[in-house]
């Protein structure tokens, strides 16, 4: 069996980079204002996780493939053992 690498497109350049993240930043925020609304309705806050969850991988899946979006989501775990999903965490 063989593996394969996350084909997900990754910015070349500098401008690139910083566009990106100037779109994933607004991204967040419009999220964020989704979020408080339904928060402020009453909605369940594991609920809305479960519901982001799976907008976000049903979405990479129609864009990339199950396979590239596994691979990615293999990751993970890694991940937040590291601390990168760790809000309000202080770094020493």
């Amino acid at each position: 069996m063989s593996t394969s690498r996350t084909t997900f497109p990754f910015p070349t350049s500098d401008a690139a980079f910083e566009a990106e993240q100037e779109e994933r930043q607004l991204a967040l925020e419009y999220l964020a204002d989704a979020w408080n609304a339904a928060d402020s309705d009453g909605v369940d806050k594991q609920a809305l996780a479960h519901a982001a969850l799976f907008a976000a991988i049903a979405t990479l899946v129609d864009d990339y493939g199950e396979e590239s979006v596994a691979n990615l989501i293999g990751e993970i775990p890694e991940r937040v053992s590291n601390g990168e999903y760790t809000l309000n965490r202080v770094l020493q």
